[in-house]
């Protein structure tokens, strides 16, 4: 008897040392996953409770963000790559812009398809043109008589404006957060300073009877004013909609022989193909690098963010055109 109960009280010690950290070791996994929800959920709070800010091209949407940073919610409705002139809203368009509390656009008819949709969408929303910040050029655009240029950005003081109008409809989006977007949008500021002196520089060291633009669209008025170098042709209009008929490419080839540019070139958001025929009938060179007309790069290359893209097209014309190409080198000590 005694050890039968021996060995029932072995087995009964056996069963609760095993269940025992069998018991903790269910608490434990209890707690973490009661404590990753909580801040899952606490996280996923915080992220609610920030301002929705929705910008449709990608430089806006660039500049917002270096503002903005964490204390926003942004959502860009381009993507890098994509021709604002002819997008084609889709439904999840609607939903963002109806959630938004604030939504920037460039205007001046840059984004006819968003700017279209965002009037007719629900929501109170905010919107503002932050290109329209800047007093546009008046271009001839056949048919339609003047109309005004969007591509403001080109000028880089142009950028500074459409900087401090994104600063200060932030504050007034999130007033606690006035210190930071302040203070974003100034060293984004300085930054800019410094660029648009060293485009200066880079153009002009172009040979001046080589000093000539001849691109796809008419997208670089603002820069060539800018930095003094004119826009000595272009396939089609302000609009990547038009498509130019034989006479217009026959036009522009004759004038590019009479122009002597050693390069002309294409544009990372329109098809390449016509461009590359004036070339070949223009018996002229096609720069091996493309321009970015109305879009940044895709994330991780050389004109990911507006700054890198102005960066990356000075140094695409300087090089083609026979310029001398210094990198741009950014300063902290502004």
């Amino acid at each position: 008897m005694k050890v039968i109960l021996e060995k029932e009280g072995s087995s009964i010690y056996r069963n609760v040392f095993i269940h025992i950290p069998l018991l903790c070791l269910g608490i434990v996994l209890s707690f973490a996953l009661s404590s990753c929800t909580q801040q899952n959920s606490s996280s996923s709070s915080a992220s609610n409770d920030k301002p929705k800010v929705v910008a449709t091209s990608t430089i806006i949407a660039d500049l917002t963000q270096e503002i903005g940073g964490d204390e926003i919610k942004l959502t860009g409705i381009l993507k890098p790559g994509t021709d604002p002139h002819v997008y084609e809203p889709v439904p999840k368009d609607t939903q963002v812009m109806e959630e938004a509390n604030l939504i920037l656009y460039n205007g001046y008819n840059l984004e006819p398809g968003l700017i279209k949709l965002m009037k007719s969408a629900g929501g109170k929303a905010r919107q503002l043109p932050v290109g329209e910040v800047v007093k546009p050029l008046q271009l001839n655009e056949g048919a339609k008589g003047k109309v005004p240029d969007p591509h403001v950005w080109g000028d880089v003081k142009n950028a500074i404006a459409m900087v401090n109008a994104i600063r200060d409809a932030l504050i007034k989006l999130s007033p606690q957060d006035k210190e930071e977007f302040t203070k974003k949008a100034q060293q984004l500021t300085d930054e800019l300073k410094q660029l648009d002196s060293w485009v200066k520089v880079q153009i002009q060291t172009i040979p001046a009877d080589k000093r000539k633009l001849v691109t796809t669209h008419d997208a670089f008025q603002y820069y060539g004013r800018a930095y003094q170098i004119p826009i000595a042709g272009t396939l089609i209009g302000i609009s990547t909609e038009e498509q130019p008929s034989a006479q217009t490419v026959q036009r522009l080839v004759e004038e590019i022989k009479k122009i002597g540019v050693p390069a002309i070139f294409a544009e990372t958001t329109i098809n390449p193909a016509l461009i590359q025929t004036v070339a070949e009938e223009a018996k002229i060179k096609l720069a091996p690098r493309e321009l970015y007309s109305d879009s940044i790069g895709a994330p991780g290359g050389e004109g990911d963010t507006y700054i890198k893209m102005i960066e990356a097209n000075t140094r695409t014309i300087v090089e083609a055109l026979g310029g001398k190409y210094t990198p741009f080198q950014r300063s902290t000590n502004q």
